[in-house]
């Protein structure tokens, strides 16, 4: 195993309550999704340092442990973590999408070990990366990726610190908004909520992490 997937819960434990949980959240939003699917999601947070790209990652295991085609794409294009979580390189990413049209016939797609489970890091990083993510070539290489998977997850900077996240969350069929328990401020998690309504942005649910829940169930939530 690689020793950066054994640093994810939903693989070191899976019968833990904490994966548990990840699971119960991989359900609820499927019941999100009943009138409208939801094939699409970003994933953004309040503020920095929310934990977001670790539900992330731990939500896309578990989301292909129950057999789907998950692609988890890194669309924060300032600070790019997801090859970081699952020990892959970023020579090539989704900038590479953006740049390269030959490159959406092969979109360079990692395997991480899991069956099911695709990484596409970021890329070199640009210097207009809210240019990119409202251009109409995201919108091709949100349509290439949707046709590669069941599922295509979207790792976003803070809504409230940069556009980036609200841009592409009008081209998607939903957000998810994660918030750090003793961290986010609730003037600042209130902005985030308001800074997706004034888009009109599909908002599906927000994910609270860092919860201590007692000795029987110390989790992420």
């Amino acid at each position: 195993m690689n020793d950066k997937l054994s640093e994810l819960t939903a693989v070191s434990e899976p019968r833990s309550p904490i994966s548990e949980a990840y699971r119960t959240l991989r359900t609820n939003l499927d019941f999100a999704s009943l009138d409208q699917a939801l094939k699409t999601l970003v994933v953004t947070s309040a503020g920095v340092s929310e934990g977001k790209s670790t539900m992330l990652a731990n939500l896309a295991v578990v989301s292909a442990q129950a057999g789907r085609r998950v692609i988890l794409a890194d669309a924060d294009l300032r600070r790019p973590t997801l090859h970081e979580v699952f020990g892959l390189g970023n020579e090539v990413g989704l900038t590479t999408l953006m740049m390269d049209e030959t490159a959406l016939a092969s979109p360079p797609l990692q395997d991480t070990g899991i069956e099911g489970l695709s990484v596409l890091t970021s890329g070199p990083l640009p210097p207009n990366p809210a240019e990119l993510m409202g251009s109409r070539r995201m919108e091709e290489v949100i349509a290439v990726l949707v046709d590669q998977a069941d599922q295509v997850f979207f790792d976003t900077p803070p809504v409230v610190a940069v556009t980036d996240a609200a841009v592409l969350a009008t081209k998607v069929d939903g957000v998810l908004l994660v918030i750090r328990a003793g961290k986010t401020r609730r003037e600042i998690a209130r902005t985030a909520v308001q800074r997706l309504e004034q888009i009109n942005a599909r908002l599906v649910g927000t994910v609270l992490t860092n919860v201590q829940l007692g000795a029987g169930f110390e989790g992420y939530y």
